[in-house]
């Protein structure tokens, strides 16, 4: 009889420790560690370490001729943006979010659409009863989709369901935390029983061709729950985010082995389901704001998507000993480097003040291009001194108080001019590097300083 181990394994990051403990050496998160059954002593992936016999390996050489992995489109543009052109036959796809985003609704819409196309889609759904999935169906007006859908967990059952017939073209697991194994001794949820089921849906997916999509729950810190275990096993992760009370979803790709990284997908959510947002620049502006002190226009880039946001900063005297620092939708740190440069560089006396910088629309922006724009917003605030409602920004502030160029700027100059837009403050080494689009002024800037003389400063 297989003698089996036991192991105590981290519910946040899956590391195993030996004993345990009340806070994880890893990830140093308290009370995570569960005793979970370990790997039998006799399982078949250690014969070859004990001396067994395996079969033999192919091998195939670098010239080898590969063709195209076709792909398939779910009908949603945004959603096949995000994955870089469709859905790839044998890949896994993790989708997380959190609770209520809409990522069940989501992906109920594109596997109707590829139902609707003639394609095999297989639905299985182990939160909800089959009458509330055909409930949101009816609601998202689908429920005609000719969509597959089980309820089923047991991840034997599910293995030898889809073995028996035509493999599908989709198979969406919602979610991957409520499969099971009998084979481990744990609950579901757990460690173990993530990475067993997760490989062996994954197996059959390669083996068979059809393209597996995983929903994955998200833990308080808005991480998918047993990163380490799922994310490395996969070949695409995408996050589901949202600012809470915003109607946008953001639908963010953080790995793709078939397309770029950072891409993002734009959704508005209606009582008819989520819609795509064609245009996303639209909507994160708001004509109310531009043109008060405190706001400026950031002509920012999303993986391969040029879009203007709104940057909204608030300078204001401080009673406390230490003022405040507030950020929403970009780093805090790049908002103290920020801070420095002005101060140290540029002789704008900030340490006295409280500050506050928000993204409008509840976008996060990850680039350093908004460097630029966050300077105008805070200057324009400090200053009391509106910025022309008619300019954008972008450009990274080193910490020399030198503005840097960065990429893509033909494509941020051209989302300008469609929205109306007709002149843009720039890095001065942008301009020799890429030709001027009809429509936009450009205003080239060398250094923080020229910047900041472009505002009349308060008397210290």
């Amino acid at each position: 009889m297989a003698k089996t181990s036991k192991a105590f394994i981290c519910q946040s990051c899956g590391a195993v420790a030996p004993r345990w403990s009340g806070k994880c050496a890893a990830c140093g998160e308290w009370n995570s560690l569960i005793e979970e059954a370990g790997t039998p002593t006799s399982s078949p992936a250690l014969v070859a370490i004990k001396g067994g016999k395996g079969r033999l390996a192919s091998f195939e050489t670098l010239s080898a001729q590969n063709e195209d992995a076709p792909r398939m489109k779910t009908g949603i543009a945004e959603l096949d943006r995000v994955l870089g052109g469709g859905l790839v036959p044998g890949a896994a796809v993790l989708v997380g979010g959190d609770p209520g985003i809409g990522k069940s609704t989501l992906l109920l819409q594109g596997a109707a659409e590829l139902a609707q196309d003639g394609a095999r889609v297989v639905y299985l759904s182990g939160e909800e009863a089959p009458a509330q999935v055909r409930m949101r169906a009816a609601r998202l007006g689908i429920a005609e989709a000719p969509v597959a859908l089980g309820t089923e967990t047991n991840i034997a059952n599910i293995i030898a369901t889809l073995g028996s017939g035509p493999a599908p073209a989709l198979v969406v697991i919602d979610s991957v935390q409520t499969l099971w194994s009998e084979g481990i001794e744990s609950a579901p949820g757990t460690i173990s029983q993530l990475r067993g089921c997760a490989a062996a849906l994954i197996s059959y997916t390669k083996a068979s061709g059809s393209s597996l999509i995983l929903v994955g729950h998200v833990t308080k810190d808005g991480q998918i729950a047993g990163p380490k275990v799922i994310e490395h096993m996969v070949d695409t992760v995408l996050y589901f985010e949202s600012l809470s009370g915003h109607q946008f979803r953001i639908l963010r790709a953080v790995k793709n082995r078939f397309g770029p990284t950072d891409e993002i997908g734009v959704f508005e959510m209606r009582l008819e389901g989520l819609k795509e947002v064609e245009n996303p620049s639209a909507l994160f502006l708001n004509d109310a704001d531009r043109g008060s002190p405190g706001t400026a226009v950031l002509a920012g880039m999303e993986g391969t998507r040029p879009i203007l946001v709104e940057m909204q900063g608030l300078v204001a005297p401080s009673t406390l000993g230490t003022p405040r620092r507030a950020v929403v939708g970009w780093d805090p740190n790049r908002l103290s480097m920020l801070l420095a440069v002005l101060e140290a560089r540029c002789g704008v006396r900030l340490g006295g003040h409280d500050v506050y910088l928000n993204v409008a629309g509840g976008l996060r922006l990850t680039e350093p291009a908004a460097d630029l724009a966050a300077a105008a917003a805070l200057l324009s605030s400090f200053t009391g001194h509106s910025v022309p409602d008619d300019t954008v920004y972008f450009g990274e502030v080193s910490l020399t108080g030198a503005v840097r160029a960065v990429g893509h700027t033909d494509q941020r100059l051209k989302e300008a001019a469609k929205l109306g837009f007709s002149r843009a403050v720039v890095p001065a080494a942008s301009i020799a590097e890429d030709r001027a689009v009809e429509g936009i002024a450009l205003g080239p800037v060398s250094q923080l300083e020229e910047l900041v003389a472009w505002f009349a400063l308060p008397a210290d």
